[in-house]
């Protein structure tokens, strides 16, 4: 019988006999000398017994099971990140009550996926709006061409929102993906606590006008 079992025996006998934690501790000390207990090991116990409990066994922890690695975890890792690319090792190690490195394993060896960021682009522009584009640009270069003082005429303008901070990093805007599948892409989109508005001209020379209105969001 290992030496915690065995103290825990004792401390049983000691509280069937009306010991109190401190004589318990006394007499476990005279008997293991160097191996006791610890005081505060020695008082929950003693307290247990006290309680009515009568196992000098641990209690079966519900962990995780020693072998994660199985068919059935990796098609549950595989359906997971199939719904949102986005979790993490640890998230789905908590989900699924599996080891850390064991999802890792899974994740990298198994489904032969890697953590990549996300591409930044300006905008996503759907199938109208790229088609658009692209009229406008041949009619410019169509009117260019039969008259070359017409871009030296055009002021054009835009405005844009300057933030002062993104809120989502490049790795909270990661995903799981294949090496054989493209990068995600991640728009301008921001939270910002101040923010300014500019307004921008151009003509043929460069930047002809810069308007900057700035406000508290």
């Amino acid at each position: 019988m290992e030496l915690n079992l065995q103290q825990r025996v004792c401390i049983k006998f000691c509280v069937k006999n009306g010991f109190n934690g401190a004589k318990t501790l006394e007499m476990l000390g005279n008997c293991f000398d160097s191996d006791v207990l610890k005081k505060t090991t020695v008082y929950e116990w003693h307290e247990r017994f006290r309680s009515g409990r009568e196992s000098v066994e641990n209690n079966e922890r519900s962990g995780r099971p020693s072998t994660s690695k199985t068919d059935e975890n990796i098609n549950k890792v595989r359906e997971m990140l199939a719904n949102n690319r986005k979790l993490t090792i640890r998230e789905l190690a908590e989900d699924l009550n599996i080891a850390y490195g064991s999802v890792q394993d899974i994740v990298v060896n198994d489904l032969g996926l890697r953590r990549v960021a996300a591409k930044l682009v300006p905008k996503e522009l759907n199938f109208m709006q790229k088609r658009d584009r692209v009229d406008i640009a041949k009619d410019m270069i169509s009117k260019t061409e039969s008259d070359p003082t017409f871009i030296k005429r055009i002021i054009t303008g835009d405005e844009t929102w300057v933030y002062e901070y993104d809120t989502q990093s490049r790795y909270q805007a990661s995903e799981w993906r294949a090496p054989n599948e493209p990068r995600p892409k991640k728009t301008t989109s921001f939270s910002v606590e101040k923010e300014s508005d500019a307004h921008v001209f151009m003509d043929y020379n460069g930047t002809s006008r810069i308007f900057v209105r700035r406000s508290d969001s």
